[in-house]
């Protein structure tokens, strides 16, 4: 008897969103999709009762990524889902539950397992950062602050679930794209003198102010560098392979598109999570003598150097190349260590995550084989399908992968007062992944004997 059967009768009893009876239609998804995200905000809003302080400095470059604002309800915000999703794929690719994820019945029983291993992480998690210092309880008001936390990602958890099932796309992305999108807009425009912290107010008024002192162009340096991520991104994702594949008797033709962003951004998401835990774990067992010493080095690895790029051309043209090369070298270490980390990482999570997803060459295969269609010069086998698809799905895989961690990682040295290139990234795709689910959905309607091809 294998892990996931063993814990079955355990995550079996647990709450679930029943699927809808008939799809719910995009006006539906779009409303469930709003409320979803509109309690998201109102969670970062609430603030946790017992709290004495909240050390938010520490994980700021990844609340973002992690949908989280310390201090409140979703302090830990999608963390133990992440993480949960994390910890299985690890142990279904070293073979460790032995299930196959190509296999239905598998994946129903992965994603049980996942839902149950994400609400412990929640309650464990819980405990994480009051003990690690990033939340501060006052005196007896440790089990509150952590029952709080925890209570936050496990609603967090069933939010997902009612966006993947009721709306459009997954929670995880919305809650993502939304905290995100509005971080950018605040500080870009944020008015002068609202903050202590950035009495100048948003780049855009810092820039305005220096017309009066002296032209400073870091702002808008910041601004047009996020705009060429975001051309990038959109170029990106227009890029595609096309598969010439034929439906019915008479063989009218089609083409089946494999994207360069296959897997989309994912695997920036997992990896950027895992490193965001083992920042947590790093200041929680850091005085350990082994442990301790292994997850500190960790933690310089996996720590974005913001700002790099700017600052290493604003000092090499007052300072001149090589001293500045000399001055910033452990920086400039720091930076392609982590560049090459988060690649290295992307490719393998974007590899579990096709399989996790149904989207393996296989699981394409089965599909255009139900729904009637072969690829034309070949014969009507799904054998000879999954081998034509095995020419363009794991290659493109292994590039969409790369690019998005280069692109993820570079973009963190680039922005730094605006918002991470990471959170930028991960924005305009999931804004990009809705608009295209939105038009299935409409063309879905429209057509009804479409929407077998893409459920």
């Amino acid at each position: 008897m294998g892990l996931l059967d063993f814990l079955g009768p355990v995550y079996r009893i647990l709450p679930e969103v029943r699927k809808p009876a008939k799809d719910p239609g995009i006006k539906t998804k779009i409303l469930w999709s709003a409320l979803a995200l509109l309690i998201f905000f109102l969670l970062g809003r609430i603030e946790l009762i017992g709290l004495s302080s909240a050390a938010q400095e520490q994980l700021a470059g990844l609340q973002v990524i992690l949908a989280s604002q310390i201090g409140t309800l979703i302090t830990a915000g999608i963390s133990p889902i992440v993480l949960s999703s994390i910890i299985l794929q690890l142990l279904v690719g070293g073979g460790l539950l032995g299930i196959d994820l190509t296999n239905p019945a598998d994946r129903i029983k992965f994603q049980g397992m996942q839902k149950f291993f994400a609400i412990i992480l929640s309650i464990f998690e819980g405990f994480v950062y009051p003990l690690s210092g990033l939340v501060t309880p006052a005196p007896g008001m440790l089990l509150i602050v952590a029952a709080q936390i925890a209570l936050g990602s496990i609603i967090l958890i069933y939010l997902d679930e009612i966006v993947s099932k009721y709306g459009i796309g997954s929670g995880i992305g919305l809650f993502i794209a939304g905290g995100v999108s509005a971080g950018f807009l605040w500080q870009a425009l944020m008015p002068p003198a609202i903050t202590l912290a950035q009495p100048q107010g948003g780049l855009i008024p810092q820039f305005i102010a220096s017309f009066t002192t002296g032209i400073n162009f870091f702002p808008l340096f910041t601004i047009i560098m996020a705009i060429i991520i975001f051309l990038i991104v959109a170029y990106a994702n227009a890029i595609h392979v096309n598969i010439p594949i034929t439906m019915g008797h008479r063989g009218s033709g089609g083409r089946y598109s494999v994207k360069f962003l296959y897997v989309s951004v994912m695997p920036v998401i997992l990896a950027v999570a895992l490193f965001a835990n083992i920042r947590i774990w790093a200041l929680v067992v850091g005085n350990l003598p082994i442990l301790g010493d292994i997850l500190n080095a960790l933690t310089w690895a996996t720590t974005t150097p913001f700002n790099l790029i700017p600052s290493f051309i604003l000092q090499a043209s007052s300072s001149g190349f090589l001293e500045t090369l000399t001055f910033m070298g452990p920086q400039l270490l720091q930076g392609f260590v982590y560049l090459i980390l988060l690649t290295a990482l992307c490719v393998v999570f974007g590899k579990f995550w096709v399989m996790l997803g149904a989207q393996g060459p296989e699981d394409i295969a089965k599909q255009l084989q139900s729904s009637g269609m072969y690829i034309p010069g070949f014969r009507r086998d799904e054998r000879i399908i999954v081998k034509v698809l095995n020419r363009y799905i794991p290659p493109v895989v292994i590039m969409g992968s790369i690019f998005v961690g280069m692109l993820a990682g570079l973009g963190n040295m680039v922005l730094g007062g605006l918002t991470s290139g990471t959170g930028i990234l991960l924005t305009i795709d999931i804004v990009y992944r809705l608009y295209e689910e939105l038009a299935r959905q409409q063309l879905s309607e429209m057509h009804p004997m479409l929407g077998r091809i893409f459920k």
